[in-house]
């Protein structure tokens, strides 16, 4: 397994990624941390016979997605990857979409069992997480540097695929479009994000938005957020 690549050529949306490599028709998927349920969307809505049971640990946003009422094959539910509510071997598809790096570190390990106990016999993970590169890294870095828990997660994943657990299937890397219209954009969608609070002095605000004007042309910001894929199966 490796961390990142170098030159990584691979330019597209995620749901592009999943559903070139996972089978998800007539499947129970989780989803560990949808935050505001974008992507739970983009499985929901396509595709035939998929149940999708989306887990928040922020109480806010999982309020947010209470309220969503027109996606009737997902169920909303609070709470954390290391103690998911689902019956043993309930689930064929567990993703985990840029949310494991948020597990606290020392409950890692715990997460990747109880992901191992509902998934059923050689289900399958799917772990993204954003790579410590790149543009939109150097900016948020100013204010929120993640490279520790990012390598800690990947080593809670060689740890879990180590211990027998799961087995690697495939590692895919690309990069993901990233747009905000403006900086307000990006302080309502980054800075405003209700898992964890952000307090900037007026020092680093203005490092971080001069940083990110750099950026802005015509129609916005645009950035390439570079993306490993993990693709775990479970062995029972």
């Amino acid at each position: 397994m490796f961390i990142t690549k170098e030159n990584i050529d691979r330019f597209c949306e995620e749901p592009e990624i999943f559903n070139e490599i996972l089978t998800l028709d007539n499947k129970h998927i989780i989803e560990l941390g949808c935050g505001k349920a974008d992507l739970t969307r983009s499985i929901a809505t396509n595709g035939n016979g998929r149940r999708i049971t989306a887990f928040e640990i922020d109480e806010i946003q999982h309020a947010l997605n209470e309220k969503v009422t027109d996606l009737p094959n997902v169920t909303f539910k609070h709470g954390a990857a290391e103690n998911i509510a689902v019956d043993d071997n309930g689930a064929d598809v567990v993703f985990m979409f840029k949310s494991l790096h948020h597990v606290p570190i020392d409950c890692m390990d715990m997460a990747f069992s109880e992901i191992h106990r509902v998934l059923n016999a050689n289900g399958f993970l799917y772990v993204s997480e954003p790579i410590f590169a790149g543009e939109f890294n150097d900016i948020l870095c100013l204010f929120h540097n993640e490279q520790a828990v990012r390598a800690a997660a990947f080593n809670a994943e060689k740890e879990a695929v180590n211990s027998g657990k799961f087995k690697l299937v495939k590692q895919v890397f690309f990069n993901a479009p990233m747009h905000f219209d403006d900086f307000s954009a990006f302080e309502k969608l980054i800075l405003g994000v209700t898992h964890t609070d952000f307090v900037l002095s007026a020092e680093v605000f203005d490092d971080v938005k001069s940083k990110f004007e750099r950026h802005l042309g015509t129609d916005g910001a645009h950035f390439k957020m570079p993306i490993r894929i993990d693709l775990l199966q479970a062995i029972k």
